[in-house]
């Protein structure tokens, strides 16, 4: 398919740069499927549209504080490291800028008298580094690093907390699962006195998350990779509700990835550890979702082919029309939509 189809007009002043002022105020549009209507709410108003028995799967990422600036240079400006992968032993994958400033062999100091050296280039631009002394590069990026928030957002008035899940536990993200910013503590509540069960998935989000479809054909895009953990608790509700009749509902893209990632071919869930490069497109056949929770997603990206392999290309823009319209707020610190 041509990746142009997957263009939409999007007023700049529609960009979310700050979240609502409460996680459910956000406004939720409603798209059935089956019928192709619409309809507005609140995210608050999700307690009243999953039923008792369903599944409601979520992502237990926490986005780590990714941007680290070196000690700027006499007559330089601050470089910036952006993690990208942890690789033990004080050593780490990053996104460099400068590039130029980033050779094989350089050495930049950090703050709180730290340095970190250049010890490979690799061909897709990314810098392997080791960070001196240190045995847990992660530990260096949370002390000093800030976080790492998509490039669309220029505001940097945000409370960091609100870039974080309410569920978020185990650190590894470089972005966060934004459908799962709308949720608090009370909405989980309402939803599991309602008797819906809540399940966790784990995977961490990594720069993949931003490269933008650049091939004339979505087919011909390299997706990139990510790993991802069903624990054996998730799969055997997974498999209880369905057997009962109940429905699967996925909070964002990267449950909905991780879940058609897992299905096997008897039904259940794989369980443990695996890699996912999956391209969710149209033509895909959804076999672990049922419903899905999702924000307004970039022109042209890999997470708006899969909301349009979920409900169909032409109801997508149609919802994404009217939501412009409407006035809803776009990406990561916007609005959200359910898919029925």
């Amino acid at each position: 398919m041509k990746t142009a189809l997957f263009d939409f007009d999007l007023p700049p002043d529609l960009i979310a740069q700050v979240p609502a002022p409460e996680r459910p105020a956000s406004r939720l549009l409603v798209l059935d499927r089956a019928t192709g209507t619409v309809s507005h709410r609140r995210f608050a108003d999700l307690a009243e549209l999953i039923p008792p028995g369903d599944l409601l799967v979520v992502n237990r990422s926490r986005v780590i504080p990714a941007r680290l600036f070196t000690v700027p240079e006499p007559g330089q400006a601050a470089a910036e490291i952006v993690f990208v992968e942890d690789l033990g032993a004080g050593r780490c994958l990053a996104m460099v800028r400068p590039g130029r400033r980033f050779r094989s062999g350089r050495v930049h100091a950090l703050p709180g008298g730290g340095r970190v050296r250049v010890e490979a280039v690799r061909d897709d631009g990314l810098r392997v580094l080791q960070i001196e002394g240190e045995t847990d590069s992660v530990a260096v990026f949370r002390r000093y690093g800030e976080m790492p928030l998509p490039p669309y957002i220029t505001s940097r008035e945000s409370d960091p907390d609100r870039y974080q899940t309410v569920f978020a536990r185990e650190e590894g993200s470089v972005a966060a699962p934004t459908a799962g910013l709308h949720f608090d503590a009370a909405l989980l509540d309402r939803l599991r006195n309602r008797g819906v069960h809540i399940g966790e998935i784990l995977l961490h989000v990594g720069l993949g998350t931003f490269k933008p479809i650049e091939t004339d054909e979505i087919e011909d895009h390299h997706m990139h990779a990510e790993r991802y953990c069903v624990e054996p608790g998730l799969a055997d509700t997974f498999a209880r509700v369905r057997a009962a009749g109940g429905k699967i509902w996925a909070c964002g893209t990267t449950s909905v990835r991780t879940l058609e990632s897992a299905i096997q071919s008897d039904g259940t869930l794989a369980t443990g550890w695996r890699e996912t490069s999956c391209f969710l497109r149209p033509g895909h056949v959804f076999r672990a979702v049922d419903h899905l929770i999702t924000n307004f997603h970039l022109p042209r990206s890999t997470l708006l082919v899969l909301v349009a392999a979920f409900a169909g290309l032409d109801q997508i823009l149609a919802a994404y029309r009217e939501a412009v319209a409407a006035r809803y707020r776009f990406f990561s610190f916007g609005d959200a939509m359910v898919i029925l």
